[in-house]
């Protein structure tokens, strides 16, 4: 269960994207780089809730002070359940269009206008954003071995052909929001997306994003053992459904 501290009706001045637009961004002790994150959304002038999972930094204040929407989680408990609980509250406040944006400073925010277009225009119901069609900077190869196993798992296992399975920018439509229920707590979740989209016969494209990568962002993301217990998690669910 989510807390609400703050509100906001925008942040940002006048920008492109309009009301119907709400971005998402999980975030657990991110206030070395959430404000630069917030900072670089708000000339899109869309609406932006950060849901706090269990920070025990400065989190919730950094992004007050940036005039977010402030959702705050007791616990951590993990990124997939950070984005069903935004997922929740956008749709609750009648978002038409709901975007996932990491709170590390990996994504580029100037990528989102292009990233919603194909949702807004009716052409598809979620765009997703691939790393392996644009640029990653500063990927390492053993980073960029584990990510391509990835991509050759949610093809063989899920039937959904993609790019970059573990790219956390995404844009769903209102309708598609409300079908995916994100049941993986933690990183197993973005493939789960995927599988759903297959489920609910959901229509995808992707769209080449940027990711910019830190030795800060580096040390936070998966290791290559964590990986092999996403896919396990997957399996292990898939033969319980």
């Amino acid at each position: 269960m989510a807390s609400v501290l703050g509100t906001s009706a925008k942040i940002g001045g006048v920008g492109a994207l309009g009301e119907e637009v709400w971005i998402i961004l999980p975030a657990y002790n991110e206030q070395a780089d959430l404000g630069d994150a917030l900072a670089a959304l708000s000339p899109l002038r869309a609406s932006v809730v950060v849901v706090d999972d269990g920070s025990t930094d400065e989190t919730s204040a950094v992004a007050l002070r940036h005039g977010a929407w402030v959702l705050r989680h007791l616990f951590n408990c993990g990124q997939g359940a950070a984005l069903q609980t935004g997922l929740d509250f956008a749709l609750s406040r009648g978002a038409g269009v709901l975007v996932t944006f990491d709170a590390d400073g990996q994504h580029a925010a100037e990528d989102i206008e292009r990233l919603v277009k194909p949702v807004v225009e009716g052409q598809v119901d979620v765009a997703l954003g691939s790393r392996f069609l644009g640029r990653a900077v500063g990927l390492p190869w053993g980073r960029r071995l584990v990510l391509r196993l990835g991509v050759w798992f949610t093809r063989v296992f899920s039937r959904v052909e993609v790019t970059d399975t573990h790219n956390g920018l995404r844009a769903f439509s209102r309708r598609a929001a409300q079908q995916i229920r994100i049941t993986q707590n933690r990183m197993a979740h973005a493939s789960e997306i995927l599988d759903q989209l297959r489920r609910h016969g959901l229509r995808y494209q992707e769209v080449g994003v940027t990711i910019r990568y830190s030795p800060r962002t580096l040390a936070k993301g998966q290791s290559s053992w964590n990986s092999l217990k996403i896919v396990g998690k997957l399996l292990l669910g898939r033969l319980l459904q």
